[in-house]
């Protein structure tokens, strides 16, 4: 029985219905009881083992690139995270506590996110992008004791609004501009001193031993890319990063000294499992843009670097085939090659060869995730023999649910349910008719951090996890997303967006009855149910509703980050039609036109 449900157990209590020889049902329960043992066994690993393994084995080799900026040799990061650790001891920071980081991906935010873990604390990662007051909500409702922070996000920053942290510290050189700690401010004044005494001899690799963790112990609390401060904070456990990191080793194949670009913002897990904590572990070298990933930038930094994996989401992929590749073969001539049977396969390889260079040349598959991909686009690079793949996840998860490697990855599936973990759904068919993917394993989250409402509303007493989304399985075990059920809106950049958190906002504005947040062509809508009666009792004609909301939509803006801008707004004529709950009926307003 294939049903990934099934355990050994199941095995031994099922009856064998059909004939088999008494030597293949010892051999195959013999195996059954191997592959339980193997799982077992992998997630009896460390994961802090795996840090100071590559650490040790790569001493030498090039480990961290700001690109145009520094580099740091593993035995550089090492040297870092000693010193951090320096710091964070004599802040008083003891095991378990937490440490926030905000800013964009760069060589200094990955040794700190290092140095945190092999400390024994727990890591705070939070979006640079995340507005003032979110970063301070976020540091607050997770306890940070202590913010690593990049100098353009400490410039709109207020301590006063952080009032338990005991430090600030500085990416960029690791200065302390706040310190509430003399210890931690003397420490900081004369690290280099204290780290010559702590090793006399110079720093070697014998010299690095970490504290092994325990597979339930809290590594990471993830805060979601909600649109306000107050999104849930993920727990995930080392177990959870630990699956996540062997799948990767079991699937991708990346090399000690092989070049990754990390784009993904490092604050998401997608880009921080595939990009940072697999290569590094790899003992790959990784490089950070440090700027937007755009499609002249791209180009420019792949053809020096050259990288052997890339993992990015939809949008980044879809830009430059639509803009670099799929040109080149939109006319006449090119659609009727691309159909000539004796000649197709060439052109085919052809522009395979120039979407080869466009990425590098050199690399051996892209994973896309964080959103869903353009069929179109998809199609195409199918047709073509591209090697891109897709993976299917959730923060949740830290986040792997479903992935294969591209040359068994299926169209317009999303790969099969990774290693360690187990999946269904929700359906009397569920290789015909839609229903709710849930899932459950070694991935799965411990909980949202003090919200234990929110965790039994996503995880049910069997521990599943709820996804919200719909999805099919075929007969293969090839997982289809359908859509979401949830309200969650999802943009082509990955980014997920809560709109109750912006209506919550909207509605408190002038003149504003109700309103939602819609997501049309890749823009937010904002649909404004106004209190006219209110606005004609103070004199404004319709024309002076139109402008107090256009005035509201730019007010609200500057509350929102940057990837949950409203883009435009309409009023809408009557009240929302809502439910006997009186929440109000979304789907019925999803394709409002203007």
């Amino acid at each position: 029985d294939r049903s990934p449900s099934r355990g050994l157990g199941d095995v031994y209590k099922r009856q064998v219905s059909f004939p088999i020889p008494l030597t293949s049902f010892y051999y195959f329960c013999a195996h059954s009881a191997y592959k339980c043992a193997k799982v077992i066994m992998e997630l009896e690993q460390s994961f802090i083992a795996l840090i100071e393994q590559s650490i040790k084995t790569n001493w030498y080799l090039n480990a961290l690139t700001d690109y145009k900026g520094i580099t740091l040799q593993y035995r550089d990061v090492a040297r870092k995270i000693e010193k951090i650790h320096i710091l964070l001891e004599n802040a008083g920071i003891e095991k378990g506590d937490k440490i926030a980081i905000c800013g964009r991906n760069s060589a200094h935010w990955t040794v700190t996110y290092l140095a945190v873990i092999t400390y024994g604390a727990v890591v705070v990662p939070i979006l640079h992008e995340f507005k003032a007051d979110q970063v301070h909500n976020i540091v607050n409702h997770s306890e940070a004791r202590l913010l690593f922070v990049g100098d353009q996000i400490w410039e709109n920053l207020n301590e006063a609004a952080m009032p338990h942290l005991e430090g600030i510290i500085e990416l960029k050189d690791f200065g302390v501009p706040v310190s509430r700690s003399e210890k931690l401010a003397y420490a900081r004044d004369h690290l280099n001193e204290i780290f010559g005494h702590k090793f006399p001899c110079r720093f070697r690799p014998d010299d690095i031993s970490y504290e092994k963790e325990k597979s339930e112990d809290l590594a990471i609390i993830n805060y979601t890319s909600g649109t306000t401060g107050y999104s849930k904070g993920v727990m995930l456990p080392y177990r959870s990063i630990l699956s996540n990191v062997l799948y990767c080793k079991e699937k991708i194949g990346l090399k000690a000294g092989d070049s990754v670009v990390s784009m993904l913002p490092l604050g998401h897990v997608f880009g921080m499992t595939f990009d940072f904590l697999y290569g590094f572990t790899a003992g790959a070298h990784l490089w950070f843009l440090t700027r937007m990933p755009s499609p002249k930038i791209i180009a420019e930094s792949f053809a020096e670097i050259r990288p052997r994996v890339i993992a990015c989401v939809p949008l980044i992929v879809e830009k430059i085939f639509k803009k670099n590749i799929l040109p080149k073969v939109d006319n006449k001539l090119g659609k009727l090659l691309l159909h000539v049977p004796i000649i197709s396969d060439k052109i085919k390889e052809l522009i395979k060869q120039k979407a080869m260079e466009v990425f590098g040349g050199n690399f051996i598959e892209i994973i896309i995730g964080g959103a869903p991909f353009n069929a179109e686009v998809e199609a195409f690079l199918k047709m073509i023999d591209f090697p891109y793949t897709i993976a299917y996840g959730m923060t949740e998860c830290g986040p792997i649910i479903c992935h294969s490697h591209w040359t068994e990855l299926k169209l317009a599936s999303c790969g099969k349910v990774a290693a360690r973990m187990e999946a269904k759904v929700l359906s009397p068919n569920p290789s015909a008719i839609a229903g709710e993917l849930v899932c459950r394993g070694a991935n799965l989250m411990l909980g949202y951090y003090k919200n234990e409402e929110a965790t039994r509303q996503v995880i049910d007493t069997e521990g599943w996890l709820h996804t919200g989304d719909m999805a099919t399985i075929d007969e293969d075990g090839n997982v289809f997303i359908k859509g979401r059920c949830k309200n969650l809106l999802l943009t082509s950049s990955g980014q997920n967006i809560y709109p109750e958190e912006i209506e919550s906002k909207l509605n408190n504005m002038p003149y504003v009855s109700e309103s939602l947040i819609i997501l049309q062509q890749d823009k937010l809508v904002g649909l404004i149910y106004p209190d006219s009666d209110d606005a004609f009792a103070h004199g404004l004609s319709q024309s002076d509703l139109v402008r107090v909301m256009e005035e509201n939509r730019l007010e609200l803006n500057k509350q929102l980050p940057a990837f949950s801008q409203i883009a435009r707004f309409k009023l809408y004529p009557e009240e929302f039609e809502k439910t006997a709950k009186k929440s109000i009926k979304r789907f019925l307003y999803q394709d409002i036109k203007e």
